[in-house]
């Protein structure tokens, strides 16, 4: 779907989701994963949430009201995307793009009549200077409307994982883990890829990058993002412990999110998430804590599901 690369005089770049739906819109029960619209306000509320979390894995995220044609049309040398801007019937300025999905007159994105909405990504340091691997998930899903992936039908699929590398060693099975909590979290089925820096070799971290297909549904839940979690029975001891903090009612974490997203600038517009998708965060944090009691129940010790990255700290900077 359409999306801008905005470039600043001192060389930064950043990567423009203009508004595709609004806030309170749910997405169509009919709609696949791979068929949603992506949404500005989830990239900006991913970013909040990964932080709060603790993770920091998500590229800063802000939300901007962007002048259509003076802030666009009137300063692009893409002249293809020139091409694509009209006035609507109602006098509001658009633009279509060009991409392979939804760049359409039908799927234009217009301005009220000028200004628009949308999320401004902190584009990550060139490859030449930081390059990046992009590594399948082994619990991608199909995008198929028939087939389903192997994990999906598998309960023991993790075994084999554990024996592949890079998950046979180091933090990555649980960084993994650690993303698919996130994910669940705000409901993003959209996770087919990660990404991570080349410099670091398997003593790394994963990026946590595109987050546009979440937040689409509150009224549902989706177990199935659970996946890594359900059949590795493994997580970080400082995970749970942050998971354990944002469940008490003095820092509950639909509380830490809406202060978090007060301090938008698109706030001023309207709240990022509406409360149903700030409830919907406090249910499914119940979900993964009892998750991940069901886990500790099903083994005999516990460090066979907590890996204590705590203890691990302490002994490197002591």
């Amino acid at each position: 779907s359409l999306k801008l690369v905005m470039s600043f005089p001192n060389y930064g770049q950043a990567l423009f989701k203009p508004m595709k739906q609004e806030r309170h819109e749910e997405t169509n029960v009919n709609l696949y994963y791979f068929s949603d619209f992506e949404r500005h306000n989830a990239e900006i509320a991913a970013f909040h949430l990964d932080r709060i979390l603790g993770f920091r894995r998500v590229p800063p995220v802000v939300g901007r009201l962007v002048n259509v044609i003076k802030e666009i049309k009137d300063i692009t040398t893409d002249h293809k995307l020139v091409t694509t801007f009209f006035m609507s019937p109602v006098g509001n300025a658009c633009f279509y793009g060009q991409c392979s999905y939804y760049c359409s007159t039908e799927h234009a994105i217009c301005g009220r009549p000028l200004k628009i909405e949308g999320s401004m990504a902190a584009m990550l340091p060139d490859q030449s200077l930081a390059p990046r691997r992009s590594w399948r998930s082994p619990w991608r899903r199909s995008y198929s409307r028939s087939k389903l992936a192997q994990w999906a039908t598998d309960s023991n699929y993790c075994d084999s994982i554990k024996k592949t590398p890079p998950y046979d060693r180091g933090t990555r099975l649980v960084d993994l883990i650690d993303m698919s909590i996130l994910d669940f979290l705000m409901s993003n089925m959209d996770r087919h890829h990660y990404e991570t820096f080349e410099k670091f070799g398997n003593d790394t971290f994963l990026i946590h990058l595109d987050n546009g297909r979440a937040f689409g549904r509150h009224s549902k839940d989706e177990p199935s993002i659970l996946a890594p979690l359900v059949q590795c029975c493994r997580v970080r001891r400082s995970t749970l412990l942050r998971l354990r903090l944002l469940s008490l009612q003095s820092y509950r974490m639909s509380d830490v999110m809406r202060a978090s997203l007060s301090q938008d600038p698109l706030t001023v517009v309207a709240p990022l998430l509406t409360e149903q998708h700030l409830s919907a965060l406090d249910r499914r944090l119940e979900t993964v804590i009892q998750t991940i009691q069901d886990c500790l129940q099903q083994h005999q010790h516990h460090s066979d599901v907590i890996y204590d990255d705590i203890a691990d700290l302490r002994q490197n900077l002591s």
